[in-house]
């Protein structure tokens, strides 16, 4: 029909993207994960301008003022003998102590803040950088096949016979003490790039299994065959055959892996060999508060609670790109 007006129908991304904007729970865990990353770079402003204290200094012979009291930070024990110390509780308050003091009269709720953007960032980083080395394997191994793929998968398999938590703290207690020579480069034990490295690379196995079998299977398919008969150089095929096709795997993989990177990190970190002090990070807050479990909970439960929203929130969102994503990849067969 001449009058008719043709409509160029949207990309498989759109499409995707469009499918995921009206799947409720996944835009309330993006916006969750949004409000926690925006919380954590304000850390500096709230510590500074708002609860006016220096979350990684001690202060236990500090105190703050609440409605016009002066109240010490450290407190004696509510035991008959009123022996010992016990630091402030939650005054909900966030210009004073809002969820209180631990051990070292540090302010939990700026020290929370601050261990967000470390746990935060070792987690993305790292999943990032997982996604990176495992695509880099997994499309090798699939796509070349034969010695490639061997090597390559009998790596993956010694290092997925290893628990993922046994082998994360082996890694990082022999760079703890030591910290990490490579060369001319030298890391410190408390350079962060140590246990973004060790946990993307604990995880790789994981991540690059299911890239490599989605290789496998595009691999012969027709327009990569066509492609070959056609004389297309390999390294054409996998930039512009394969990987395109393989993305949305990966992407559905990067919440997932940035999930098990922050429990991970805080694993390793409440264990004290993840990140060092002075740096503070959600494991290293819960270890502060392990011995103030039954006085004042909230120094160790505030930290758990925020990888537990974290963690749903990124487990939530990872769900909801899958499903968006397999209806690209539906339409992409249809077609």
């Amino acid at each position: 029909m001449s009058g008719a007006q043709e409509t160029t129908p949207p990309g498989p991304w759109r499409s995707a993207f469009r499918v995921l904007a009206r799947n409720r729970a996944s835009m309330v865990a993006l916006g969750v994960l949004g409000l926690m990353v925006l919380l954590s770079l304000l850390a500096p402003f709230y510590a500074h301008h708002i609860a006016h204290t220096d979350p990684f200094r001690a202060n236990v012979a500090g105190s703050f003022m609440l409605d016009g009291k002066t109240i010490d930070i450290m407190q004696p024990n509510d035991n008959p003998l009123h022996l010992g110390l016990t630091p402030a509780g939650p005054t909900w308050n966030p210009s004073a102590y809002l969820l209180g003091s631990d051990s070292q009269g540090r302010d939990v709720a700026a020290r929370l803040l601050y261990g967000g953007r470390i746990s935060l960032l070792i987690s993305f980083a790292a999943a990032a950088l997982c996604i990176v080395i495992a695509s880099v394997v997994g499309i090798l191994a699939g796509f070349f096949g034969g010695i490639v793929d061997m090597v390559l998968s009998r790596i993956m398999d010694i290092m997925w016979a290893v628990p993922v938590y046994l082998f994360a703290i082996s890694l990082s207690i022999v760079t703890i003490s030591d910290g990490l020579h490579l060369g001319p480069i030298t890391l410190e034990a408390d350079n962060l790039i140590i246990p973004i490295a060790i946990i993307a690379l604990v995880y790789m196995p994981y991540a690059a299994r299911p890239i490599r079998g989605r290789v496998m299977a595009l691999r012969n398919a027709d327009f990569v065959m066509a492609a070959r008969s056609l004389g297309v150089p390999r390294w054409r095929i996998l930039l512009v055959d394969i990987l395109p096709n393989v993305a949305s795997s990966i992407v559905v993989l990067a919440p997932l892996l940035a999930a098990f990177a922050l429990l991970t990190e805080s694993a390793l970190s409440f264990l004290s060999i993840g990140v060092q002090a002075p740096t503070a990070s959600w494991g290293t807050i819960i270890q502060d508060g392990e011995g103030l479990i039954y006085s004042r909970p909230m120094v160790a439960i505030a930290p758990g609670l925020a990888i537990v929203i974290v963690v749903v929130a990124l487990n939530v969102l990872g769900d909801g790109l899958r499903d968006a994503l397999d209806v690209r990849e539906t339409s992409k067969r249809g077609a």
